[in-house]
């Protein structure tokens, strides 16, 4: 919502689309976001219990998201993403799941 002072006495209401994100049959990603805290260790060490991908494959993520800054770790629906979300943030560590766009 976005307020606009026409003039002193009057203040025009626009409202704005949002996009929300719901648990629809939309391919999504689950992005791991870099940060200044956690070691790549521990990245890593996440990524291979909770996304169950082997110390190579995190190991080159981690790597990824330290260079790019995020990295999609893994791609399917909402809700198959939204506990590996959960879990990951848990152990403090950035991640959101986005809609892929152009599908």
């Amino acid at each position: 919502m976005v307020l606009m002072l026409n003039n002193p006495r009057t203040i025009e209401v626009e409202e704005k689309d949002t996009d929300i994100l719901t648990a629809g049959n939309e391919p999504c990603s689950l992005v791991v976001w870099n940060d200044e805290v956690n070691t790549f260790e521990w990245v890593i060490e996440t990524l291979v219990k909770v996304c169950e991908q082997s110390v190579e494959q995190a190991e080159q993520c981690a790597m990824i998201i330290h260079s790019k800054g995020k990295y999609a770790v893994k791609v399917g629906s909402y809700e198959e993403l939204k506990p590996l979300c959960d879990a990951i943030t848990d152990r403090g560590i950035g991640a959101t799941i986005e809609i892929l766009s152009g599908t």
